[in-house]
């Protein structure tokens, strides 16, 4: 069977950002066009448009930064692809917290571990049987299930209702993981209120509705940059989703 071997430069236009002319760095597309970006870069072009920068589609009238989800099939496919990429990237992450003196968040440790050791077990010829390696990966498993989580950034948030229909919780500040999404606090919170579903609920920050696909992060980096808020509660009774 022939094979074709094909260059990283003839691929470039399919991994790099239109917007920084860069590798892709936390790939996130568009969910209108399917157009792909740096997170950090099409976050800030949206904060005064409204549109795609490749297509011009407009994305949403108001809300624009909802229509955007991570995409994290393309982000592997970029480390894959660019060799030294992800170990660079890691690096510029540990350096930025280091320089602002704060603890370097356990996904990207997780990450630099894991990418080192791929990297030394590839220079120094090393090799491990399929039974030997299929262990490993079970056992590393087996701890992340049982980490539930905890090694991941940290976010505090409050939780406010904004609803007289809706009882107020009895503890509204949480600490939870930074990768959790506004999806996930809305079982959270449906859950703990005892609604029958939690398409009642909606989540705002700044008077602004947060898509559910967001993380946490997501919404302390792009609504919490110049005023940290709390996060309200809205109630939707089912007669008003139809």
């Amino acid at each position: 069977m022939l094979t074709r071997k094909i260059k990283l430069w003839d691929i470039n236009a399919h991994i790099t950002c239109r917007l920084c002319s860069g590798y892709l760095i936390d790939a996130t597309t568009v969910t209108e066009c399917l157009h792909t970006f740096c997170r950090s870069c099409l976050v800030k072009y949206l904060e005064e448009n409204n549109t795609c920068p490749t297509c011009r589609i407009v994305i949403h009238q108001s809300h624009p930064l909802q229509y955007i989800g991570h995409d994290r099939t393309m982000q592997d496919i970029v480390y894959k692809l660019v060799p030294g990429l992800q170990e660079a990237e890691m690096r510029k992450q540990r350096e930025f917290y280091h320089k602002l003196g704060m603890e370097v968040p356990g996904d990207i440790k997780g990450e630099t571990c894991s990418a080192k050791q791929h990297l030394d077990s590839h220079r120094n010829g090393e090799t491990k049987t399929e039974d030997s390696s299929n262990k490993e990966t079970a056992e590393e498993k087996q701890e992340e299930d049982n980490d539930y989580h905890r090694s991941d950034e940290q976010v505090s948030i409050c939780l406010e209702c904004n609803s007289s229909k809706l009882r107020g919780l009895k503890r509204k500040w949480i600490r939870c993981s930074a990768q959790a999404t506004v999806l996930h606090l809305k079982k959270f919170i449906a859950k703990k209120l005892n609604l029958s579903s939690f398409n009642e609920l909606d989540i705002l920050c700044n008077e602004e509705i947060l898509g559910k696909d967001h993380t946490l992060k997501f919404v302390v980096v792009t609504r919490w940059r110049f005023k940290k808020a709390p996060l309200l509660l809205h109630y939707r009774p089912k007669m008003d989703l139809l």
